[in-house]
């Protein structure tokens, strides 16, 4: 994390307590679940990378600064180019109104940050970010810190030791798949890259997934 947008150092978080969102814990309301499968927003995943970062990067009324830097930035950037970092997106027509971006190591998903500049946007993101990780084999979604929206969405808070158990058994198709000396493209591949891709057969010409299928995955029983 950086402690502004101007800033130019980066430092490590590492919280006590995590917040992750169990992918069989996601609450779905019947309002949300409405807005998803009546397409309120276009959804699509890796198509507007560089462009939610820096959407989620900007100030906004409610958030004067953030604590994304161009280091921060940049590199997330590379990451994406790699295979490792990707985004889910929300478009109004043509106009992204929200979405988020993070990074897929082996089963585990570490959302990075989130933005909305439409009603129920994120919301929606968060949504088809835990379909697509269902639909993939992820088993942990690492949302960092607890906050009010992602608690009303079904995350929890768990002790340091419990989150690294979680973290270890979703690292280890990593750690089997691709040693240390791999090239970024086989890394990239043991990931989960691949895996996030999950839900693109069901997309259409535009990238799109649509939301009855999003909605489906939600309310699957695992």
């Amino acid at each position: 994390m950086a402690d502004s947008r101007d800033a130019e150092d980066v430092y490590w978080v590492e919280p006590r307590r995590r917040a992750i969102l169990p992918l069989d814990g996601f609450h779905l309301s019947r309002s949300l679940r409405k807005v998803i499968a009546g397409d309120r927003f276009r959804v699509t995943a890796d198509r507007a990378f560089a462009d939610i970062i820096a959407l989620c990067a900007e100030s906004a009324e409610d958030r004067p600064d953030t604590w994304i830097n161009a280091s921060i930035e940049q590199a997330f950037v590379r990451l994406h180019g790699l295979g490792l970092a990707h985004s889910v997106e929300c478009w109004d027509g043509d106009r992204l109104v929200g979405g988020l971006y993070g990074l897929a190591l082996g089963r585990a998903f570490f959302g990075e940050s989130m933005v909305s500049r439409a009603p129920n946007a994120s919301k929606v993101a968060i949504a088809a970010l835990v379909a697509r990780l269902r639909a993939g084999g992820f088993t942990l979604l690492d949302c960092q810190f607890m906050t009010e929206h992602l608690a009303s969405l079904g995350a929890i808070e768990v002790p340091r030791a419990d989150y690294m158990t979680l973290l270890g058994a979703a690292l280890s198709s990593t750690a089997s798949s691709a040693g240390a000396g791999s090239s970024p493209a086989a890394l990239a591949e043991a990931a989960g890259a691949g895996a996030f891709g999950a839900l693109d057969a069901a997309a259409g010409a535009d990238g799109a997934v649509p939301g009855k299928v999003i909605a489906q995955l939600l309310v699957q029983t695992s």
